[in-house]
């Protein structure tokens, strides 16, 4: 799949089936994720992969909209490292950048995700980082659950000309 077909045939999956997704494609979903460009090159991601079938059921419990986690055979939390922070708040774009590339590298390997926000919501924040016992200075910013789609959800055309802008508004 090329590049303009991916990003405009993606769409957020929240039903998986029950098949495994592979080790390997994982990995090269997080060889995308890592391509993302950042700020100053300071790539502050950090990504936690989530197998675990008990973790995942705990998830909807403090996450009203993670309820398809339950279903996903994978989910990966994105999560912001602070110590690796060269320019003040960028990790934030930084990482944005590192989730789109997670979505459409998923799509372009025939599998369905979906962006679930964390931060800033604190309270989510602060659970994400007890259940998976992150360090303080890492900040999960999405959650993406991630596997074979069991739904189709057809292509949405959201281009809109009066949203355009040239040299003044």
């Amino acid at each position: 799949m090329d590049a303009i077909e991916a990003i405009r045939t993606r769409r957020s999956i929240r039903r998986y089936t029950h098949d495994p997704v592979p080790d390997a494609v994982v990995a090269e979903i997080l060889k995308a994720a890592m391509s993302a460009p950042s700020a100053g090159n300071q790539q502050p991601w950090q990504f936690v992969i989530v197998t675990d079938r008990g973790l995942r059921e705990q998830i909807p419990t403090f996450h009203p909209y993670a309820q398809m986690v339950r279903e996903a055979p994978v989910a990966i939390l994105v999560c912001g490292d602070l110590r690796r922070e060269s320019f003040e708040g960028y990790w934030v774009q930084d990482c944005s950048a590192a989730a789109q590339n997670i979505l459409l590298a998923a799509h372009a390997q025939g599998l369905g995700a979906v962006w679930v926000g964390v931060y800033p919501k604190q309270e989510r924040v602060k659970r994400f980082q007890a259940l998976l016992e992150l360090p303080p200075q890492v900040i999960p910013l999405a959650l993406i659950p991630l596997g074979v789609p069991a739904e189709r959800v057809p292509p949405a055309d959201r281009f809109d000309p009066s949203r355009i802008h040239y040299d003044r508004w």
